[in-house]
């Protein structure tokens, strides 16, 4: 697969994911490096921004199953993986899968469940399989968790731990549109749902491909040191309680690597790792309380981390 032919690929996607989701270009670009990457994300905004267009947007242009799963108080792991259902006819028990074995996943509203609801998904994000009843079964290829949760209304809800936060490659916000945006949506509104329109624009087998070819991308051995000292830096910074585990310096890895391939690239440079660090990392650093009262944030001090750390320059093509 060359170059053009991939890059090709990716803007039909980001071009078709903006059919529905005016301005939303950097959002929709980090989704596909996840997707790539083989991670999952954590989409956290305000009611009505487009969280849960965005995904189905996302599985449309890559003709992928799509699955969604809302969360609620009630909603037990069965509900989630599936359950094997005694069939007295054929006197055996029948495995019914849940909406989990799918390619995409909507896990919407993913902080109003209970913590053992949310511990189903654990195995499934890390592992890509899930065991019931002893049985272990592997998740189709690909298998890609979008997760959403509402950052303001905390009645009823329960907080993500650090575990579950952990499995997520990337956190996002997709922001209000701009004004001229807004009014763009408005006019699309007027017709027929744009979402029902949307067309596939690579298949699964051209996904898993691309999937596939990120993994061959060229990372210098001073790119991994840049990567473990943010990770340690984060771990000993006076203002982290808890900073980014090994897990983080490996999916900051994974994600630069495929930001990396749909720029054009088969090398990982400074500013892939740069620009994803924050994405990766800050919703996996658990901050002093004090830090909180004093009005600090997790963005702030890795942008701290980043202006400190010495940045590796790469060594001339000849």
């Amino acid at each position: 697969m060359t170059v053009e032919i991939t890059q090709q690929q990716i803007k039909k996607i980001i071009q078709n994911i903006e059919k529905v989701m005016i301005g939303k270009n950097e959002v929709a670009r980090l989704c596909i490096v996840a997707l790539l990457a083989e991670g999952h994300v954590l989409l956290e905004d305000v009611p009505g921004v487009g969280k849960t267009m965005m995904v189905k947007a996302l599985s449309k242009s890559v003709n992928a199953e799509f699955k969604r799963i809302q969360f609620t108080p009630d909603l037990l792991p069965s509900d989630v993986v599936g359950v094997s259902i005694y069939n007295p006819k054929e006197m055996e028990f029948t495995f019914r899968p849940g909406p989990i074995m799918g390619n995409i996943i909507l896990a919407d509203e993913i902080n109003r469940t209970s913590p053992k609801t949310q511990s189903a998904l654990l195995e499934a994000m890390e592992e890509h399989s899930v065991t019931i009843d002893g049985v272990t079964l592997d998740m189709e290829k690909p298998f890609f968790v979008m997760a959403t949760q509402n950052p303001i209304e905390y009645e009823g809800t329960y907080p993500l731990p650090e575990a579950q936060l952990d499995r997520f490659l990337l956190k996002l916000e997709m922001g209000y549109p701009t004004v001229e945006e807004e009014v763009e949506m408005l006019t699309l509104s007027q017709k027929a749902s744009p979402i029902d329109e949307l067309q596939p624009m690579i298949s699964l087998d051209d996904l898993r491909s691309l999937q596939d070819h990120v993994k061959d991308v060229f990372v210098e051995e001073a790119m991994k040191q840049y990567i473990v000292e943010l990770a340690n830096k984060t771990r000993m910074h006076q203002q982290v309680q808890l900073g980014a585990s090994p897990r983080a310096a490996i999916a900051l890895l994974k994600a630069s690597k495929a930001l990396a391939f749909i720029s054009g690239r088969d090398f990982v440079l400074p500013d892939d790792v740069q620009y994803l660090a924050p994405f990766v990392f800050c919703h996996r650093l658990i901050l002093k309380s004090e830090s909180k009262y004093q009005g600090i944030t997790a963005d702030e001090i890795m942008e701290n981390i980043l202006s400190s750390v010495h940045v590796p320059v790469k060594r001339a093509v000849k």
